[in-house]
């Protein structure tokens, strides 16, 4: 007579926690089971005996898995490439994209060397720049030569499963005398393909032409950055032009980085109620170790500005999986969506905190990961 085989319905079950979880409109202790990778419930009282494994989640945040829409994973091709997995599945996220790390002419490495063998999602967007920023301090657009639309176009239609859309770096020192024509290409090449434009601002190129021409949808990255021809005029006020390019649909992204977020530029232009849409970390080799360090603590600082947690946490999880038009599968928590899941610890005390100006601000809460799940593969994260 042969031995009867069981099975439990749940492979993981989240017990206790609280959820958040701003597309479906949750905040509250619910419980969450995962089956085969998917999300199979989320309810009350899930019965820990019809789960594999029962994780106790009690006083921590269980939310979406974070996508961090602005970061550099292309490691050890280009200036600033981190490596993904080891960055992201201790710090609760799992989506990264790329911004602009790799060209059409390398961008066949980025998915066989990159892609492929890393657990983390990658996705990424396409540097109108042949050479994408292989050596980044010497502006990649200072010679219009090395872009070619068509073939940035025809790349993204070819990989529309990684590319979501085009980069561009319009400060100064990117395009030199330049201006906004490396824009103008992106722009050509996004229309061709069909997809969005992430544009890097900076000193040296004029905001408002730059505004003028972005279209809805196209993200503007950098947003709080400082370093002149930024979103405030010499009084403090946020630009018109900034203000009528998010009425028609523009997208503002943090993208913190080592030398793109002033806490002042944020503070003077929330208090006018222009708020980014989106929090990322242009995390790359010269802020992991400081002022980014990852996106949890990129979150705390703008608890600290104001935002409530359900806020940051919505700018990280569902907003940039909208921008990148991959809202149908990631950013959410809710029954038959990828079981791609943070656990979050919310910690009470005195934290110090940094722009890229070397202001230091002090706030009384701060976001650790606890345990980042992609799909079925839990990591336990270090606290530091």
């Amino acid at each position: 007579m042969g031995t009867k085989i069981t099975s439990m319905e749940y492979d993981i079950l989240l017990k206790d926690g609280t959820v958040i979880a701003p597309s479906e409109g949750l905040n509250d202790q619910v419980d969450v089971a995962i089956a085969n990778g998917q999300v199979a419930a989320v309810s009350k009282n899930i019965d820990p005996q019809k789960a594999e494994r029962t994780i106790s989640v009690s006083g921590k945040y269980v939310v979406p898995g974070l996508v961090d829409i602005h970061a550099h994973v292309y490691v050890g091709v280009t200036t600033w490439g981190v490596a993904a997995d080891p960055a992201c599945q201790t710090t609760g996220v799992t989506t990264i994209v790329d911004a602009g790390s790799s060209g059409w002419a390398t961008f066949s490495g980025f998915r066989n060397y990159i892609v492929q063998p890393t657990q983390t999602r990658i996705l990424c967007y396409l540097h109108i720049s042949g050479i994408g920023l292989v050596y980044g301090p010497v502006g990649e657009m200072l010679d219009l030569r090395y872009a070619d639309p068509g073939k940035v176009a025809d790349t993204i239609i070819k990989n529309r499963d990684l590319i979501v859309g085009v980069k561009v770096r319009q400060g100064g020192a990117q395009v030199g005398d330049n201006g906004v024509e490396p824009l103008k290409l992106a722009i050509e090449a996004a229309e061709r393909a069909g997809v969005p434009v992430m544009c890097h601002i900076g000193a040296g190129v004029s905001l408002p032409e730059i505004l003028k021409l972005m279209r809805p949808r196209d993200v503007i990255t950098h947003c709080f950055q400082g370093r002149g021809d930024s979103i405030l005029d010499e009084k403090g006020r946020v630009i018109p032009d900034a203000w009528a390019a998010r009425q028609d649909g523009v997208i503002f992204d943090v993208g913190h980085g080592g030398g793109s977020f002033s806490y002042d530029v944020a503070k003077q232009a929330m208090e006018q109620g222009f708020i980014s849409d989106v929090i990322s970390t242009d995390l790359h080799t010269g802020n992991i170790n400081g002022p980014v360090y990852n996106l949890p603590t990129t979150l705390s600082k703008f608890l600290h500005l104001g935002l409530s947690l359900e806020e940051v946490i919505e700018k990280a999880t569902i907003q940039p999986a909208k921008a990148i038009q991959r809202d149908d599968e990631i950013g959410r928590l809710k029954i038959g969506s990828p079981a791609d899941i943070t656990v979050l610890d919310l910690l009470d005390g005195e934290f110090e905190f940094f722009d890229t100006h070397r202001k230091m601000f002090v706030g009384n809460q701060k976001l650790e990961a606890i345990f980042t799940i992609n799909q079925q593969t839990i990591t336990e994260c270090v606290t530091t």
